[in-house]
């Protein structure tokens, strides 16, 4: 069997096993592909050829549209790499490519991996003393940017090709490309161990890690995410995220077209959750990807009868907590389906179509992914109920593994110790399978002997109405060692009182068991990484610096409401 013919047969069998999870994770196994390999060349101009049905939809707040077939894509990608190809770019070359959600974007994704050049999506929020410091460590030959953002390399050292989507003086104009003379692009001959994207971690509590995939770890590795995400062909598939970050590769790129469905992209200056409700009815969106952030500004707003092509909605970025799910239940009748994975990865754990979802689980290991919890004290895997790390089980190692930290062997040995690779997330497991999220390693503490998960913690006080981000992180106390602590960002229209505090913490009390009570709050601008991951480690250091140099800051603590007191909670 052909390349091609191997990767369509284990994606027919994922989609013809929908609804039966036991089943695909016994019987799925990952296409055996050996040799050489593309995506691009072997899969998507196999399924792109005469294929006139809309492969990416593109709308805009004015109301404009862009819409192109799968048969479109694949010549507009091949004329864009011939032109590519004329300005040196080759195989092995890392390029950088910082552009927005516009068609070029989808097209040099596709043109870059022809070439077999190497991937390495950059947000358009990333500052100068970053680009420095990435097209440096990624030894970046190439960058692919908007016309408006060219003035923004201008002190960014390296010899790299500079190639503009519009013109600006210095930078060759990527539409230039279109009047190309189009001809199929010769398959560039890469192997299945190839390098095909980079990808810069978050970094929530160190340096950025540079991610190295290969021609398969997200390619084909993401047919795991396909049959998470429920996606079906002919779909329409709407995914919110920023181009730049793993997950836009994830909803916006592979998967949907793994599965042969159209993507829609949805552009807007500021979220306008209304105007996005409208667009899931009049686009007849199939399945509806997004964060908690926007889950609960579109309850907020008002979420309305459900839009009668909805089928599959699903959480991305951070865990959900049950009372959204819930409220977004009692609406449309269809649950959010919540999931795990990692930049390193494709999805690891998720609840997928037809399963019973447990309130509160992230679900169970999808089908190829041998994902294992390992009791840190005994570096055992846990067999039955527990706690441990997630990792995955290098006896059985995924194809949708990341090659390693490109140039940080002593990282990518860590990560890969004693056989496992190692998520750095703590779960928990039930005696079904089903996998409850913790929190980070380094972000669980205990209290008064007794450990707290923030994220527990965190999920009760965003139910507050005033609430509408927190962070909950160990705030050094002389008698508990630690107590829970709450930094508050309000929701529009909440004031920063004592009597906003007060109804907070009383909200967490009657919600928490005792050991869990926030005991302080403070009401602060919440540090994050440039792809809007909370950095805790930021907070606890803050905490640690005001125990050590013994100074104040303004904090709300129980013990200042008499209301709060001897209710026989306060233990």
């Amino acid at each position: 069997m052909d390349m091609t013919g191997a990767y369509r047969a284990s994606r027919d069998q994922l989609l013809a096993l929908r609804g039966q999870h036991e089943r695909a994770v016994a019987e799925f196994r990952w296409p055996e592909l050996r040799d050489r390999f593309n995506w691009a060349v072997d899969w998507f101009d196999a399924i792109a050829h005469d294929n006139d049905r809309p492969a990416l939809v593109i709308a805009e707040e004015d109301g404009s549209c862009i819409e192109r077939s799968f048969a479109e894509m694949a010549r507009a990608s091949d004329r864009l790499a011939t032109w590519l190809a004329a300005r040196s770019v080759e195989k092995g070359d890392p390029v950088v490519l910082m552009l927005g959600n516009q068609v070029e974007l989808w097209e040099s994704m596709l043109a870059v991996l022809k070439l077999g050049a190497v991937l390495l999506p950059t947000t358009t929020a990333i500052t100068a003393a970053d680009l420095t410091d990435r097209i440096a460590r990624s030894n970046t030959r190439h960058v692919i940017c908007n016309a408006a953002d060219t003035g923004r390399f201008e002190d960014v050292p390296g010899d790299y090709t500079r190639i503009s989507v519009g013109p600006a003086a210095g930078w060759a104009d990527l539409r230039d490309a279109a009047s190309q003379e189009w001809q199929p692009v010769k398959h560039p001959e890469t192997s299945v161990d190839d390098p095909a994207l980079l990808y810069f971690t978050s970094g929530t509590t160190s340096r950025p890690k540079l991610v190295e995939h290969t021609q398969v770890s997200y390619p084909v590795g993401h047919l795991a995410t396909m049959y998470f995400l429920g996606i079906q062909p002919g779909d329409v598939h709407l995914n919110i995220s920023s181009p730049g970050w793993a997950k836009h590769a994830w909803s916006c790129f592979f998967a949907p077209w793994i599965a042969e469905a159209t993507i829609f992209v949805y552009n807007y200056g500021r979220f306008d959750a209304p105007a996005l409700l409208q667009q899931l009815r009049e686009r007849r969106v199939n399945s509806f990807c997004a964060p908690p952030t926007v889950w609960r500004m579109l309850i907020n707003a008002d979420l309305g009868k459900r839009p009668s092509g909805l089928r599959e909605l699903i959480g991305a970025g951070e865990p959900l907590n049950p009372e959204v799910i819930d409220q977004v239940r009692r609406a449309w009748g269809l649950t959010i389906r919540d999931g795990f994975g990692q930049t390193e990865t494709t999805a690891q754990v998720g609840n997928t179509p037809g399963a019973e979802v447990k309130p509160g689980s992230m679900g169970r290991p999808l089908p190829g992914v041998p994902v294992v919890l390992v009791d840190p004290a005994t570096g055992k895997q846990l067999d039955g109920p527990g706690e441990g790390e997630i990792c995955l089980d290098l006896a059985q190692r995924p194809l949708s593994l990341m090659k390693g930290y490109q140039g940080d062997p002593d990282r990518t040995g860590e990560a890969m110790a004693d056989g496992y690779y190692h998520t750095g997330d703590v779960a928990t497991v039930d005696a079904d399978g089903y996998i409850f999220y913790v929190g980070r390693t380094d972000d669980v503490f205990k209290a008064s002997d007794y450990k707290i998960s923030p994220f527990e913690l965190e999920s009760v006080l965003v139910e507050h109405p005033a609430v509408a981000e927190a962070a909950v992180v160990p705030a050094p106390d002389p008698v508990r060692l630690a107590v829970p602590k709450a930094y508050i960002a309000l929701a529009p229209g909440h004031e920063p009182t004592k009597e906003t505090a007060l109804s907070i913490l009383r909200h967490a009390r009657e919600r928490l068991n005792p050991y869990q009570r926030v005991r302080r709050i403070e009401f602060h601008t919440l540090p994050k990484t440039l792809s809007g991951k909370i950095r805790r480690f930021e907070l606890r250091g803050r905490e640690d610096r005001i125990a050590q140099e013994n100074t104040t800051c303004e904090e709300w603590r129980d013990d200042q409401f008499a209301e709060l007191t001897g209710d026989g909670r306060d233990r």
